[in-house]
């Protein structure tokens, strides 16, 4: 074993390896980076990407004044989705209010609401929902039907939501039954953690390997370098390996991150979830180091690091679902790393999938892994020689 150990130490590509290794410890702001801002930033993705919406401000016209009405807009208040801002003595006061931005939803009960409950007739209420934000509304409004439901399952009168722009959404007494899987609580922080693992190994690997290739033309040590009798290939080679191995060690923090401040399962198996984790680092550094092949500043190399990680990031399935997506835009995350390593996450983390369900994502990281990394490999060699 010291043999084979004193064997590699012998190597050249030894101590260049060493010798970045020395860099990388000797730049503070760089250990401070790998560090510190993943951390932040998957703690507050986690908790600021949040697609559920609460504390909706309600406005009620409640004519009808009975104990069946009033049992209705407790049912909207006990759900904390919604929060009565105000009572309203007419529809007209209440338009009011939502055109001026005081409200978010309204709720309008009839006069004849009440007799209806009585006669065991399908009773009727209207929701109005202030639509300038399309996505609260929509969730807004699935809320509010399930609170309609959950008021026809406990009562034997039926009751009919009419929301404001849509049909009717119930025909009388309808009994559904729901199962949740993978994810019975419905933490959206876990669907958030999981994607935002896959941008930050990527980002953080091309905006840390660019700078690690820039750093050294502006340096002028690219010319010490060839002095060596180092070929280019061993050059390469001894500047990617440390900052493979400290980006991958992104992905135990955030693992760590996760299951402590979200409470993340891991269902699947780590050691499968870490491979996927390594050839998304292996992505992010040959990213890093394709651009830093063009750029003669660390500034121009992030700068145009801007017209590639946003719309890696946007194109990603990663905070918002691909299927929200417009259809023609949904194949080019074919194209995305990050979008496969999301659902390589999601599958073993909350699924406990194995190879066998997610075999052609590790495909396609491969590919672009082998493919990025070779690229800009072959790109910085002709730069050297």
């Amino acid at each position: 074993m010291n043999n084979f150990i004193n064997k590699i130490r012998s190597q050249r590509i030894w101590s260049l390896f060493m010798k970045e290794l020395r860099q990388i410890k000797a730049d503070k702001k760089l250990v401070v980076s790998l560090i510190l801002p993943p951390t932040l930033q998957l703690i507050i993705f986690g908790f600021a990407l949040n697609p559920e919406v609460t504390n909706l401000r309600l406005g009620v016209v409640d004519e009808s004044r009975a104990a069946a009405s009033r049992e209705v807009v407790s049912a909207f208040v006990e759900s904390r989705s919604f929060r009565i801002a105000d009572y309203y003595r007419s529809s007209e006061e209440l338009g009011q209010a939502l055109s001026a931005g005081k409200l978010d939803a309204g709720l309008i009960i009839p006069s004849d609401f009440a007799k209806q409950r009585e006669r065991r007739e399908t009773a009727r209420i209207q929701f109005l929902l202030d639509a300038v934000n399309s996505n609260t509304a929509g969730i807004a409004a699935g809320y509010a039907a399930r609170i309609i439901a959950a008021l026809n399952e406990r009562s034997a009168q039926p009751l009919s939501l009419d929301v404001a722009g849509t049909p009717s959404s119930v025909r009388g007494r309808l009994v559904t039954r729901v199962a949740l899987l993978f994810n019975p609580g419905l933490e959206s922080a876990w669907f958030i953690v999981t994607g935002v693992l896959g941008v930050l190994l990527v980002l953080n690997g091309s905006i840390i390997g660019s700078a690690a290739m820039v750093k050294e033309k502006e340096a002028g040590t690219i010319e010490q370098l060839l002095m060596t009798p180092a070929p280019a290939a061993e050059i390469v080679t001894a500047k990617i390996a440390p900052l493979f191995v400290l980006l991958s060690t992104q992905i135990f923090l955030a693992l760590g991150v996760g299951r402590l401040v979200f409470a993340l399962p891991a269902r699947g198996s780590l050691l499968l979830l870490f491979t996927a984790g390594t050839l998304c680092v292996l992505v992010g550094i040959g990213i890093g180091t394709f651009l830093a092949t063009f750029s003669k500043s660390q500034q121009q190399a992030q700068l145009m690091g801007f017209f590639v990680n946003p719309p890696l990031s946007m194109l990603s399935g990663a905070m918002t679902p691909i299927e929200a997506m417009p259809e023609w835009m949904q194949p080019f995350t074919l194209l995305n790393p990050i979008s496969h390593f999301s659902a390589i996450a999601r599958g073993i983390l909350l699924r406990g999938a194995g190879v066998d369900a997610l075999w052609w994502h590790l495909l396609a990281l491969i590919g672009f892994a082998v493919a990025l990394v070779g690229i800009s490999a072959w790109r910085f060699r002709k730069q050297l020689g």
